[in-house]
């Protein structure tokens, strides 16, 4: 059964965020701008402009949403908004991040918007040995992990400008396999690009280690070890909204990934999160107790 828009539907107004959610999903798709464009029969410069928030039709969003195989509610950010590879969710927390106050992250393997440059050079890396052998494809590959990599330097670049605050929990168990296997620790390698990817690892636990003994302000990290989550999550609030993003996508993570993402603005998933947050955070190390421990773990791997 297909879903139409109703003419008085309050959401068709917000057309800013439409056109967001729009570039995100395309992205997603791995359809060209012109491809789209031709489908719906407007000008590539036309599906530009919807993406920048132009007013858009409800039939175009309906045919958008049947083209781009996703619900047009979706599309208007009512309910729920999946992604199945890393490029249309990185995309769209990019989008969120623009206007975030505050991010408050649980479980992730690091916090990226606080990495250094040698974490940035080590995406890098991943993404050549990731095309290493994909013989004919590398080509349109390596344009797709540009592409990531564009949006992950956006993103920073950002972070950059607006420091909005971060509360952030990590688990010992998490940096643990990341000193061990160091970043793409599933991608398969040659032991010297291993052996870096160990190393650079390794130097961004230190760089969380001296966040951590430093507690510089808008940044707060604290450390999971009793009662870590079995899952991992973000809050992302603006002064009027907020999100929850629950992804299996690490920053590491080649565009071929593929797994189920999720963000939704529903307020009691919000507040569910929020609650076992907060409940985290109380028995989260903090501060140089929380330095200290990272030391013990980095001392686990002398090599690195």
């Amino acid at each position: 059964m297909s879903f139409r828009l109703s003419v008085g539907d309050p959401a068709m107004m917000r057309f800013t965020e439409i056109g967001q959610q729009l570039r995100a999903y395309r992205l997603e798709s791995g359809l060209r701008a012109e491809e789209i464009a031709s489908r719906l029969g407007v000008s590539r410069a036309a599906l530009y402009r919807y993406e920048k928030g132009e007013v858009i039709k409800l039939d175009t969003i309906n045919r958008l949403a049947e083209l781009l195989k996703i619900s047009p509610l979706s599309l208007l950010g009512i309910g729920v908004e999946y992604y199945n590879r890393p490029i249309g969710y990185f995309e769209r927390i990019r989008q969120i991040e623009e206007q975030a106050e505050q991010i408050l992250q649980v479980n992730d393997q690091v916090s990226f918007l606080t990495t250094t440059q040698s974490y940035d050079v080590g995406l890098t890396e991943v993404m050549e040995a990731a095309s290493a052998d994909l013989g004919a494809d590398t080509a349109n590959a390596m344009d797709r992990f540009q592409q990531v990599l564009g949006i992950l330097a956006e993103r920073k670049r950002m972070y950059g400008q607006r420091h909005p605050n971060i509360i952030a929990m990590l688990t010992v168990d998490r940096l643990r396999n990341f000193l061990a296997n160091g970043l793409a620790g599933g991608l398969a390698m040659d032991t010297a690009r291993r052996q870096r990817l160990r190393r650079r690892a390794a130097d961004e636990v230190r760089h969380i280690a001296a966040l951590m003994r430093a507690e510089p302000m808008g940044q707060q990290f604290g450390l999971l070890s009793q009662s870590e989550p079995s899952g991992s999550f973000k809050i992302l609030r603006t002064r009027d909204r907020a999100w929850l993003a629950i992804n299996p996508f690490r920053p590491d993570s080649t565009p071929a990934t593929s797994g189920v993402a999720m963000i939704t603005a529903a307020d009691e998933a919000i507040a569910a999160h929020q609650r076992a947050a907060e409940s985290l955070w109380r028995d989260a190390v903090k501060g140089a107790a929380a330095a200290d421990r990272l030391e013990e773990l980095l001392a686990e791997f002398p090599d690195h």
